[in-house]
């Protein structure tokens, strides 16, 4: 009996830690091929570059993207993007307080954040 609680307690921490590092694996991954745009992560080249989101409903955002000297408004929906407007660069130049989103945390500083977060409590 005392065998069996052991080795079932020994068999959830080898899949807790199996977890744990194939989280981390495919976070490394997906950051390696360019981030999950699609998801909420920005991400860009040189060539292309995603400048700023805005969420407007649960499937439903505004995309501002770069794309050489060109810029687009693009309204991104699950099951489309239309291109709503297209910019020049002296036009995209004049906006106030245009900014680049800034790269997503790994996942060690995602991680650690929450763990911070928890021992406050």
């Amino acid at each position: 009996m005392i065998d069996n609680i052991w080795f079932s307690l020994l068999s959830i921490v080898v899949s807790m830690v199996a977890i744990i590092a194939l989280a981390y694996w495919f976070t490394r991954y997906v950051v390696g091929r360019g981030g999950l745009n699609g998801l909420g992560i920005s991400g860009g080249t040189e060539q292309f570059k995603v400048l700023a989101r805005l969420n407007l409903g649960k499937e439903q955002m505004l995309v501002l993207v770069q794309a050489g000297e060109r810029y687009f408004l693009l309204g991104v929906t699950a099951s489309a993007i239309s291109t709503l407007a297209e910019f020049t660069q002296e036009e995209a130049a004049a906006w106030p307080g245009r900014q680049e989103q800034p790269a997503p945390p790994s996942f060690g500083d995602a991680l650690r954040t929450v763990l911070q977060q928890k021992r406050r409590r």
